[in-house]
């Protein structure tokens, strides 16, 4: 029977259009190029150097992340300083969130792109690997640590 467009009181939901290729999104990992990350159509379909490039977009977003956590440029208490701190912690958080975004993409390579990139980071910014000795400050970053 003919509710007008409507069933059990529901509007129905408009047809899709035909012009647009959508892929499906995955709720669980899987291993392969054809992904989207982050952006429409990003990296593409069958497009095998596309998607390394996007893996090391991950990578170093990751890295990038990393950096943010651990440098200590900041030598003065001024206004200005502030200022230049907030920009810094918002670019931060900006890239550890287009990392999350990335992961969502549920794709086994942008995961392991995305955790090399902070171990990398880690290990060249965080770790006492490369540090310099403690100037006894006590002060290890200009931002406050992640915390997840």
């Amino acid at each position: 029977m003919d509710h007008g467009g409507q069933m059990d009181g529901m509007a129905m939901a408009p047809p899709m259009p035909m012009h647009r290729r959508h892929m499906m999104m995955h709720m669980t990992f899987f291993w392969g190029k054809d992904t989207e990350i982050l952006f429409d159509s990003w990296p593409g379909s069958g497009h095998l150097a596309m998607y390394l490039l996007a893996l090391a977009v991950v990578f170093f977003l990751a890295l990038a992340v990393e950096w943010f956590s651990h440098n200590n440029l900041l030598k003065e208490r001024r206004p200005a300083a502030a200022l230049l701190q907030t920009l810094m912690y918002a670019v931060r958080i900006g890239l550890a969130y287009l990392v999350m975004l990335a992961i969502m993409s549920f794709n086994g390579g942008v995961f392991i792109a995305a955790v090399a990139g902070h171990a990398v980071g880690f290990f060249f910014f965080g770790s006492r690997a490369f540090s310099k000795a403690d100037s006894g400050n006590g002060k290890g970053s200009d931002l406050p640590p992640m915390t997840c």
